[in-house]
């Protein structure tokens, strides 16, 4: 199935810089695809540290529950990623296939299975021979390469339109470090992660458990504040690595440390950059959408009455049809579940006032709001007038392309 580059794609592609303590490795497993790379070797340096972040789906992956018991240990040498088999409602057969690539990655880079991570996405509940994973690792090895991200972000990708790379500086104390990294994703996109892979290095030297507080705080603000289209991987897989390779490093033993701050912003950045690029490549997607959420009893609130206008079949609807239809996200906020005042109210879009104080606003002009509509990217903003919760999530539209991609996926 050919696809074309998404119209919300970014015009360039982030080329990320070699990480000291980082090399990568990609080639064609034959699971799948034909003629493209599917199969990823991420080797990190001895003693890398490692987080994590999964899909709460209860019916979970065998790469995902491989992943989480291996979190565990705190440590990661190699990250292994396939495309186009997600191995998952694979019953014992998938959990044998995640173990032999480990003790195949294991014995390549001579360090313990639990130290190697493996990621897998695509089809669900079809099982595949190991071999075209763990026959490929050993010749991995001799093309490991620093600077492959570019390699990197288009192998693991499915029905992505484009491969999704991000990278950014920082400093800890006196000492620069990168962070670069890597995401796919396009459909089946929810919070509580998505159909997403993503993968972020970094050469600072930083514990296991500061690196899992930083993590969880970004994804809070960033994967999980983006939807496609309402459903929830089995696959979801977010893992940050780091290589303490930078050079000059002070010892850091908390997260709230204030020598990190730069880091904790640059991290944060980067992975909203990943999570936008997601959903600008949404399956089908032919408009942007932000919807910042004020006014909520908490900011739990907030996202919760957010994610249910960007979840709407019919705002998602409207918006594809470039319908400046208000009343189908006032529909929205009232069937969130959380407090909203009908009578203080307000919606905008594209910075025009379309309602207040339980009606229209006093000399609405639609003449604005439809020219609005008719751009790539949508602004909606919604005070509910309750309290000072807030939250800011990412969308699309919802299209006849859509159907076409996931009609026609399997075949």
């Amino acid at each position: 199935m050919e696809l074309a580059r998404s119209p919300l794609a970014p015009a360039h592609t982030q080329d990320c810089p070699a990480i000291a303590g980082a090399r990568i490795a990609t080639t064609n497993s034959g699971i799948r695809y034909k003629g493209r790379d599917d199969l990823l070797l991420l080797e990190l340096a001895p003693g890398s540290t490692v987080a994590g972040v999964f899909t709460r789906s209860l019916a979970s992956s065998a790469p995902v529950d491989w992943c989480r018991k291996a979190l565990k240990g705190g440590k990661v040498r190699a990250i292994v990623v396939n495309a186009g088999n997600a191995n998952a409602f694979t019953g014992k057969a998938g959990d044998r296939i995640v173990a032999d690539t480990a003790k195949a990655a294991a014995k390549a880079l001579k360090c313990k299975p639990a130290e190697v991570f493996v990621a897998s996405t695509g089809v669900i509940g079809q099982p595949f021979d190991a071999t075209k994973i763990t026959g490929k690792l050993g010749g991995l090895i001799g093309v490991l390469d620093g600077g492959a991200w570019g390699k990197a972000a288009a192998a693991i990708m499915t029905t992505d339109t484009f491969a999704k790379t991000a990278t950014r500086t920082a400093k800890i104390g006196p000492a620069m470090v990168t962070i670069n990294g890597i995401a796919k994703g396009s459909g089946m996109i929810a919070p509580d992660m998505a159909t997403m892979l993503a993968f972020v290095a970094t050469d600072a030297a930083l514990p296991a458990k500061v690196l899992q507080a930083l993590l969880s705080k970004a994804n809070e603000q960033s994967f999980n504040c983006t939807t496609v289209d309402g459903d929830t991987s089995t696959s979801d897989t977010l893992i940050l690595a780091a290589t303490g390779q930078a050079k000059g490093q002070p010892k850091i033993a908390s997260a709230g440390d204030k020598r990190l701050d730069g880091f904790r912003r640059a991290l944060d950045d980067l992975m909203r950059d990943l999570a936008i690029q997601v959903v600008r490549d949404g399956e089908g997607a032919e408009k942007f959408v932000q919807i910042k959420l004020t006014g909520a009893a908490s900011d739990k609130a907030a996202k919760a009455i957010a994610l249910a206008i960007a979840n709407s079949p019919l705002v998602k609807t409207a918006i594809a049809g470039q319908d400046a239809n208000w009343g189908r996200i006032v529909m929205a906020v009232g069937k969130a579940g959380q407090k909203a005042d009908r009578d203080k109210l307000k919606i905008r879009i594209g910075g025009t006032l379309v309602a207040t104080r339980g009606a229209v606003a006093p000399g609405y002009d639609e003449g604005p709001v439809a020219a609005h509509m008719k751009g790539r990217d949508i602004d909606i903003e919604v005070d509910v007038g309750v309290g000072k919760g807030k939250a800011t999530v990412w969308t699309c539209d919802l299209t006849h392309g859509y159907i076409r991609i996931n009609g026609d996926y399997r075949s």
